[in-house]
């Protein structure tokens, strides 16, 4: 198996200007890709390990390649599938009829900012976060294995070639899986409605590889945990829910169930993420303290003179304070712009002010709860729509506390403007400290130099700011978003766009229904209590998130990690009776990682396909009526090719 180079020996090309330009590159083609996806169906994919194995094929080519250079490409790419998470955000603006396009520059500076302050927020957690702790980071370890494997390969080594060619056949029938569910010949989900008493409610399943994947990684304790989730989200909650709303006439109980885990259900979770985030904190927040004192500790060893270990090299805490502070000057420019000369300029500085205390402090809590679930779970699976959830409400909350209710529609038309503006930097931040401290766990694996990364980062904020007011703005004027003003019939849904600017209306405007937010909440405690139960009698534990990301997720997303977190169980246990364990064991890794890796690659090819043809389903081919067999034969396919891969998985650890 190919490791990752000691501080002696490792090359010295790691962050050269082809990486980043590399790196720039992929970024600027995943970016638009993802904006298009997440606009048309609520969803993003990662890129970091697509990026790995784009960089890899063509720095394979090049003098001096190495695998901390790969690392710089997939870091500075990786920025593609978090920045494009602002459309979770923006979209309100045009969709409450506030701006009528996206203004190049504004947009470009909220999300530039947002992120840059992502990055510095996330600096003094690596420690706590990735260093000092036994978070599975499934997708930073992916990416790791891909480059390690890579590298390993070239250098000749038998294990690293077993290695590939498992991640090559993985990722062939992943991808192959996924273009055969568009062309409808196969379904993407498997799913059944049905009445349940005077309610209803459903099961269901998405056939992604991909999630079976992230399953594997993340482990049995939190697929587990995942389920209870569901338990209480889809088979509690919702037939409840659903027979307290019943259906009106002619809606089918898909629509019906539907809309009401939308309107109900979702905002349940996100009170269970609420309060479970809170927790979270609570229970890291010495460690973040610690770390942030190692941090510091580290800068004076620094200026003293000492030689600190090149995995101990963070940017200093002296440039984080630096860039936090530079970085608030072209946020209040960004605040002032949206309030001169609108109904708000007489309180101004009040606004802006406040604004930015909220960044700082709302941002630094955000960053470590997000790092911490992009550890938990992956940063793909990471709930951060449920974060802007929260952010909203949170900024909604302060404008309350600042001018009250009941002002003219002018007045609450800007003030709703304000806070998702406010929002969408607070999220600039959660998405990238989301995924920065997965590319930081790869980097920490492989090698590489924290610092050196952190800088990687910044560029890719940079080149991914750059490309999403120009995407943003081809498809609010070529489709437009369903809701805005003079959206056409194939208008976007924007899903999380409307739901947060639908929170911050009702905050402002005083009709928000805060029920169901109140018992999640109820709920969160509920499930504290167990996990820390199940913590003292030395039980397999339930981490609360994984608990309230089951509940807020789609069942369709989640079940699959479920069933994957299963089989990765029994692989693992499989694992323990060969005579080489841990090679068994990252067998299953790169097993998981193919899978990853192949429908990742299909989704950037797909989403290119996409925008190109304008078209919902542009590779369908299935005849009318092929529902049922596309159904069923789907499922038994999607079953067999996953034990088959595993089976030759454990053939290839026998080899």
């Amino acid at each position: 198996m190919a490791t990752a180079p000691s501080p002696t020996t490792r090359p010295v090309a790691e962050l050269t200007v082809r990486g980043i330009l590399l790196g720039g590159l992929i970024t600027l083609l995943f970016t638009a890709a993802n904006v298009y996806l997440g606009l048309k169906v609520g969803l993003t994919f990662a890129t970091s390990i697509p990026a790995a194995v784009i960089s890899m094929a063509i720095l394979r080519y090049l003098p001096g390649a190495t695998i901390l250079e790969n690392n710089i490409v997939q870091t500075v790419a990786s920025a593609a599938g978090t920045l494009a998470a602002i459309i979770f955000v923006l979209p309100g603006l045009v969709m409450i009829g506030w701006w009528q396009g996206f203004p190049y520059l504004l947009t470009a500076g909220i999300t530039m900012t947002g992120g840059i302050l992502g990055v510095m927020f996330s600096v003094p957690l690596r420690r706590a976060l990735v260093v000092d702790t036994d978070l599975p980071y499934p997708e930073g370890r992916a990416a790791a294995e891909v480059l390690m494997v890579g590298a390993g390969s070239r250098a000749g080594e038998a294990e690293s070639g077993r290695g590939l060619r498992l991640i090559v056949v993985n990722a062939l029938v992943s991808a192959g899986f996924a273009v055969l569910t568009q062309t409808k010949l196969v379904v993407a989900e498997a799913a059944h409605f049905f009445r349940a008493g005077a309610g209803a409610t459903a099961i269901s399943g998405g056939l992604s590889f991909a999630l079976i994947g992230a399953g594997h990684l993340v482990g049995l304790s939190v697929g587990l945990a995942m389920f209870a989730g569901v338990i209480i989200g889809w088979w509690i909650a919702l037939p409840i829910l659903t027979g307290l709303s019943p259906a009106v006439a002619g809606v089918g109980i898909e629509a019906w169930v539907g809309g009401v885990f939308r309107t109900d259900v979702r905002f349940l979770g996100a009170g269970v993420i609420g309060v479970a985030a809170i927790w979270t904190l609570l229970k890291i927040i010495g460690p973040v303290l610690g770390g942030i004192r190692s941090s510091i500790a580290a800068s004076k060893a620094k200026r003293g003179g000492a030689v600190l270990e090149l995995g101990e090299r963070d940017l200093s805490i002296g440039i984080v304070v630096a860039v936090t502070l530079a970085t608030l000057v072209p946020i209040a420019g960004l605040l002032w712009s949206v309030i001169a000369g609108g109904p708000l300029q007489g309180s101004a500085l009040v606004l802006i002010a406040g604004a930015l205390v909220f960044v700082l402090v709302l941002g630094l809590v955000i960053a470590a709860v997000c790092g911490y679930m992009a550890g938990l779970i992956g940063a793909s699976n990471s709930p951060v729509s449920g974060i802007g959830i929260l952010s909203v409400l949170a900024a909604s909350l302060m404008l309350v506390g600042l001018f009250g209710r009941g002002a003219g529609p002018d007045t609450t038309q800007a003030l709703v403007a304000y806070a998702l503006i406010v929002t969408g930097i607070v999220f600039g931040v959660a998405t990238i400290s989301n995924d920065n401290l997965q590319d930081l766990k790869t980097g920490q694996l492989v090698g590489a130099t924290p610092w050196k990364q952190q800088v990687a980062l910044i560029f890719g904020v940079i080149f991914g700011s750059l490309v999403v007011p120009p995407v943003l703005e081809l498809l609010a004027t070529t489709l437009g978003f369903q809701g805005a003003p003079g959206a056409g019939p194939n208008a976007l849904a924007a899903p999380q766009a409307a739901l947060i600017s639908a929170l911050a209306k009702g905050v402002l405007g005083g009709d928000l229904n805060w029920a169901m937010i109140g018992y999640g909440a109820l709920v969160g405690v509920a499930v504290i209590l167990l996990d820390e139960t199940l913590g003292r009698l030395g039980k397999l534990r339930l981490p609360p998130l994984g608990i309230g990301l089951g509940v807020y997720l789609p069942m369709a997303v989640t079940l699959p990690v479920v069933i994957g977190a299963v089989i990765g169980a029994f692989y693992d246990r499989w694992a323990e009776r060969t005579p080489d364990v841990e090679l068994a064991k990252r067998m299953g890794v790169l097993t998981a990682t193919g899978m990853i890796v192949g429908e990742s690659l299909w989704g950037v090819g797909f989403a290119v396909i996409v925008y190109a043809t304008n078209s919902d389903a542009p590779l369908a081919i299935a005849p009318a009526g092929f529902g049922t067999v596309a159904l069923i034969g789907g499922t038994i396919a999607f079953l067999a090719l996953i034990a088959g891969l595993y089976r030759y998985t454990r053939r290839s650890v026998a080899a």
